[in-house]
């Protein structure tokens, strides 16, 4: 074999050489794209802990104005349905509120898109368990309405509890219908938010009359941690306790421990999100 043949052999391997090369360097992002992601879990669990100075539901002390842990757990799954249980403790001292000591509420629904309006629906069946006070276990059918607008979330929604054991202790109205409106907003650039809510209690479980319940906030994240600090009180007067007051835990009417557990109060916070 001459010389010049030998080169040609050794220039046409070159050129193989060459041509797979670049084959495999542009096969490669295909490959790449090709490659399967793993697709989000089908179920999701988030929680939260913390300590509060005092426990108010609906504006109204359950904690005799002193301080509880309260905690909570989720499960979602991805096709917007979840389970999820909250709790607190609770003291009563001589208030006219006694929930036995322990609230452990289970509830569960589901959230969904409204279209494409940007409306976020949710709604569901809430029960309220007190291991303590029996007698006070009931259950609210919910549903609510919430739309993101930038840095604000609007939000309307309604709880009604219907007939059920519960009322027998409560003369008058034998269901309850709560309804509320929320509004936050979170400071843009900032780790603050702000947050108000308003709503109103009638039927079976008015407190003197049917009456109203706010609150307005300000909170702050850092990492994991939450910090609050709230006013939350309702419209009941020292003349609605004094005229409809309620019995504290000696069963003697108390216009005083009516109206303390209604009265306006500066409320904060510490919890941990996971």
């Amino acid at each position: 074999m001459t010389f010049r043949s030998r080169k040609a052999i050794l220039m046409h391997k070159a050129l193989l050489l060459s041509a797979f090369l670049a084959g495999a360097a542009l096969a490669t992002p295909a490959l790449a794209d090709d490659a399967p992601t793993t697709p989000p879990p089908a179920f999701t669990i988030t929680g939260s802990a913390g300590v509060w100075s005092q426990y108010r539901f609906r504006g109204i002390a359950q904690s005799d104005n002193k301080p509880v842990f309260q905690g909570s757990v989720t499960v979602a799954h991805a096709s917007g349905f979840y389970l999820a249980t909250w709790g607190s403790s609770a003291s009563a001292g001589n208030s006219t509120v006694n929930i036995g000591g322990t609230e452990i509420d289970v509830y569960g629904g589901w959230t969904h898109a409204i279209g494409k309006t940007g409306i976020t629906f949710d709604g569901g069946l809430y029960g309220y368990i007190y291991p303590g006070a029996p007698a006070g276990n009931y259950y609210e059918v919910y549903g609510s309405l919430a739309k993101t607008y930038g840095p604000a979330t609007a939000k309307v929604g309604v709880n009604v509890a219907p007939n059920q054991k519960v009322f027998d202790y409560y003369p008058g109205t034998n269901y309850n219908v709560y309804v509320y409106g929320e509004l936050a907003f979170a400071v843009p650039g900032t780790a603050f938010s702000v947050h108000g809510h308003v709503g109103h209690t009638g039927g079976g479980f008015d407190y003197t009359k049917d009456y109203v319940d706010y609150t307005v906030g300000v909170s702050y994240k850092w990492k994991m941690l939450t910090f609050d600090i709230s006013g939350v009180g309702t419209n009941v007067s020292h003349s609605d306790a004094r005229n409809n007051p309620f019995p504290d835990q000696t069963g003697t009417p108390s216009p005083f421990q009516t109206y303390r557990a209604a009265k306006a109060v500066v409320l904060g916070s510490v919890s941990a999100s996971f």
